[in-house]
């Protein structure tokens, strides 16, 4: 059996599996997470610490090179599922954007305006400023509940002394006419080292697999994507012990989690580089139904990184690296930090 994409209509394609006997078409969409590396727009807030992303501050962070970044960004988006879908995806889950404001000016760049996107975000507590958010199409999903959730961590020597961190956004909706549940992630980081990070990431899983049982309490064949900057590997045990994730679909059960991106990160692939070392932060993690084999509704097709070549270093001390917006001291015109990751749901088209 091989696969050939065909064109339905402008925006939707399907994946025909073609063999002796048969053809079907498939509708496909695309599910996405970017860390947009600080996206900060130029204006000082006095609540929040953004003084080095301002003109005068020591990022000298203009309109121009903030429009500059909003411009890549965009570019990215849009690109993330085209050659398949041919738009771009119809769910994008982002972290480490300052505001609402800085999404709307994203999704009002000229690679983004026509698909109109819905921006679904909260003000985090997080002591840098910095929140997680999804963007939707609006002729594609349609958000019936969301909600962010704190995580509550305390520092090691006074458990009076809040740490304050990024929310994690549970968003419910309808895309194309079926429920599903999105949960955007930004996980507290390795500050201080990973085995001393560690239970801050821990507790984070905790209110993460808190959630999801929540869902699953509501129905046990919720469809679910939780997705993010975890700030740990597929193999970690925040993801594995916690989450309880599991790499083989022939080993789920009902309830249970499948992470696409623990084949990857076993094969040396990752979304951010440090040390000479890749890790794979950025995951996509969906729930046993859309597991199923029966396309009849919305179920996963296939999980990637997109690394294409023009996000990497192309030479020096750090090629293949991914190609950030900020270093030195100074606007790179690069993107991220970390790569972009994805997912596509397929369903079956009837055939008349």
């Amino acid at each position: 059996m091989k696969l050939k994409h065909c064109l339905l209509s402008l925006f939707a394609f399907s994946i025909c599996l073609v063999s002796a006997q048969e053809k079907k078409n498939y509708k496909v969409n695309t599910i996405a997470f970017y860390n947009v590396e600080n996206l900060f727009d130029y204006e000082n807030d006095p609540i929040t610490f953004d003084d080095d992303r301002t003109p005068d501050g020591k990022d000298h962070w203009t309109s121009e090179i903030y429009n500059a970044k909003l411009k890549n960004m965009a570019k990215v988006i849009a690109e993330i599922g085209s050659d398949v879908t041919g738009t771009s995806p119809a769910i994008v889950g982002v972290c480490e954007i300052e505001n609402r404001r800085v999404l709307e000016d994203l999704v009002n760049q000229e690679a983004l305006l026509q698909k109109d996107y819905g921006i679904i975000q909260f003000d985090s507590p997080d002591r840098r400023g910095i929140d997680v958010g999804l963007l939707y199409q609006k002729k594609l999903f349609t958000p019936t509940a969301y909600k962010a959730h704190e995580l509550l961590i305390y520092d090691d020597n006074d458990v009076s002394k809040r740490i304050y961190t990024r929310d994690q956004l549970l968003v419910s909706g309808m895309l194309d006419g079926e429920k599903i549940h999105i949960i955007v992630n930004h996980w507290p980081s390795r500050s201080g080292g990973e085995a001393r990070s560690r239970p801050k990431r821990i507790k984070a899983a905790k209110l993460n697999k808190k959630l999801i049982d929540s869902l699953f309490s509501d129905d046990p064949y919720a469809k679910i994507i939780t997705m993010g900057d975890l700030n740990d590997d597929p193999t970690s045990p925040s993801v594995k012990d916690i989450l309880k994730t599991k790499s083989e679909r022939e080993d789920l059960q009902i309830k249970e989690l499948y992470n696409p991106m623990e084949e990857m990160y076993k094969k040396g692939l990752g979304t951010l580089a440090w040390r000479d070392g890749w890790n794979l932060f950025d995951q996509t993690i969906v729930s046993s139904e859309l597991m199923k084999k029966d396309y009849s509704s919305y179920r996963f097709y296939k999980a990637g990184i997109y690394n294409k070549t023009y996000l990497a270093n192309a030479q020096g001390q750090y090629k293949g690296y991914p190609y950030r917006s900020f270093g030195n001291g100074s606007f790179t015109g690069g993107y991220s930090d970390h790569f972009p990751v994805y997912l596509y749901l397929i369903k079956e088209i009837p055939s008349n």
